[in-house]
């Protein structure tokens, strides 16, 4: 595979290596002009922003401070550090290209822009199931997809062996969407075992991945846990781009801060990659809000918050297992048929697959007022321990009472 080239003068190909640097915005070199004219009765008439009688910038009380296009530098460098670690390879030799985004969503946006833009002959992967966004986003930047197996309906797990058969079946230098952790809408993740065996197979068929990882920390409650697939992949020297946001992990739901993280095989290409990443953000959305990247700054780099944000991330996860380990007991003890209900504690993460169909989520909803997304994903953030008792009788009648 070979990207398609926008700029001339490329001396690498293949991979991430192979985009070349984006054009200036017009304004910049005007800009650097106007900077380097020592007149002392020179005017800039390029810019459309409001001035003081002394030419100077005014900042309205009453509105927020923009961002450069790339977002808030101290962000980019706290969201990169959480993600491959501070004292990590990659970190450490600069060959990773950091862009704030708008929340996972238009992070994810971002990467799909970039990949149609620069390897337009390019498909890529995604689990089945997969987010329910996810289709949207390939679907509006126009980038072709298809799916790999992933949950096994019999076992209620994962479909390991079909998931590596459809990614070594890919042609080679796909695209591969995976999750960091806490598979969304089942999950269901791989072990740190086949985690290996996925990396090995996207190496050797010379694919890129695309992590999107949404819940670090909130999966396990240990950050670095839940980064631990992408650190793989990281170490390993690959080319690959990560999506991350704070909506979950934060509860920042409305501020919309997340990132896009481009690990390229030298500090010259990621310079590249975040030049043509830019462009694109442009043209999108100009910049992004300052609010939430501001907040997780101050968390990250402050130790004592960061060491509140971990424990607090660790009670989150901790109440969602003790909700599974509860379902679960609950489930066993009622249920006299030896249907196998493991899988609720096997799973992580605030999302659980029970492997209802249609009619029994219907009877969930109907008999007993048990609400879930059309596909059967479950928020099991909206059960209690003290209602784990009801929830378990309403699983056992729709699950067998129903023809």
């Amino acid at each position: 595979m070979r990207a398609s080239m926008r700029t001339s003068g490329i001396d690498e190909v293949g991979g991430l290596s192979s985009i070349g640097m984006g054009a200036e915005e017009p304004s910049v070199g005007i800009y650097k002009a106007f900077g380097a004219d020592t007149h002392e009765m020179k005017l800039d008439l390029s810019l459309g922003a409001y001035r003081t009688e002394d030419l100077q910038p005014y900042v309205l009380n009453v509105v927020k401070k923009y961002l450069p296009i790339e977002g808030l530098a101290a962000f980019n460098k706290a969201t990169a550090e959480l993600l491959f670690g501070a004292d990590s390879a990659v970190i450490q030799q600069q060959r990773v290209a950091t862009v704030q985004g708008i929340s996972g969503t238009g992070s994810l946006r971002l990467a799909a822009a970039l990949i149609r833009r620069h390897f337009p002959d390019s498909k890529i992967l995604v689990s089945s199931p997969t987010w329910g966004n996810h289709p949207n986003i390939l679907n509006d930047a126009r980038l072709p997809w298809s799916e790999y197996r992933y949950y096994d309906p019999v076992t209620v797990g994962l479909d390991f062996q079909g998931m590596i058969s459809d990614i070594k079946a890919a042609p080679e230098g796909s695209f591969v969407l995976l999750h960091g952790c806490a598979h969304n809408p089942t999950g269901i993740d791989p072990t740190p075992e086949q985690w290996e065996i996925i990396a090995d197979v996207v190496q050797e068929k010379k694919h890129i991945p695309l992590f999107d990882v949404v819940y670090q920390g909130y999966a396990s409650g240990r950050v670095e846990e839940d980064a631990s697939s992408v650190r793989l992949f990281a170490a390993r020297g690959m080319d690959l781009l990560v999506a991350q946001s704070y909506s979950k992990n934060m509860g920042l739901y409305a501020e919309r801060i997340g990132a896009i993280n481009a690990v390229c095989s030298s500090p010259d290409s990621a310079q590249r990659v975040k030049s043509q990443l830019k462009r694109l953000a442009r043209a999108m959305y100009s910049n992004p809000p300052v609010h939430g990247a501001r907040i997780v700054t101050n968390i990250v780099g402050n130790s004592d918050l960061f060491s509140e944000w971990e424990e607090e991330l660790r009670l989150m996860a901790g109440r969602i297992k003790s909700v599974r380990k509860k379902l679960y007991d609950c489930l066993s003890a009622k249920d006299k048929s030896g249907k196998d209900w493991s899988f609720f504690v096997k799973q992580i993460g605030m999302y659980s697959y029970a492997g209802l169909n249609e009619a029994q989520r219907e009877k969930m909803r109907n008999k007993w007022h048990v609400y879930m997304s059309k596909d059967g994903r479950m928020a099991l953030t909206g059960v209690s321990q003290a209602k784990c008792e009801y929830l378990a009788d309403a699983f056992i009648d729709s699950y067998h009472n129903v023809s």
